[in-house]
């Protein structure tokens, strides 16, 4: 079941997000979202509070608990604008438990309706291009064409490789 997402579904997907860190790290995959815990990041706890307020986000449930969410609104800051009406994925996490039961394409399906309902013919979605491109590859084998390659600058490190992949209804 999906549904609109409140404040009180926000620890659970802080919990998603560090779950699916937790994963990340214990393959040696740290360079997506580091080892820090999302749910201690205050900048963090803050984006997800503010997608719940603003009605943009959804999470998907399964024996009454969150198995995954999805946000969806206007593009990230730190991507090229799009050239026509869109709708963008600006989050999606699923708990990695319930992997292989397609939660995540399921949450995009629904990101498509919306996007459909909304009357826009563009969905857009960007994700970490580095290690093994694994998960822009998912996102190919969801629909999506690869569109721009962008980089976020980070303090003290390398910046953080991204890729905008765009999909149209």
């Amino acid at each position: 079941m999906i549904r609109r997402a409140g404040r009180d579904d926000v620890p659970a997907v802080l919990a998603l997000l560090d779950g699916a860190t937790e994963w990340l790290v214990a393959r040696g995959q740290t360079e997506q979202w580091g080892t820090t815990p999302h749910s201690t990041s205050p900048r963090r706890v803050e984006q997800i509070t503010a997608f719940a307020q603003d009605g943009e986000l959804w999470v998907s449930e399964a024996d009454g608990r969150v198995v995954g969410a999805l946000a969806v609104g206007a593009a990230m800051d730190y991507v090229p604008a799009a050239t026509e009406p869109e709708l963008y994925v600006r989050l999606l996490v699923t708990d990695r438990a319930s992997a292989g039961q397609n939660i995540g394409g399921v949450l995009l399906d629904h990101a498509r309706a919306l996007a459909r309902e909304a009357g826009v013919g563009l969905l857009r979605v960007d994700c970490f291009a580095g290690g093994d491109g694994g998960l822009v590859r998912y996102y190919e084998k969801q629909g999506f064409t690869p569109d721009a390659e962008f980089a976020v600058p980070r303090v003290n490190d390398a910046d953080w490789p991204g890729q905008v992949l765009s999909q149209h209804l």
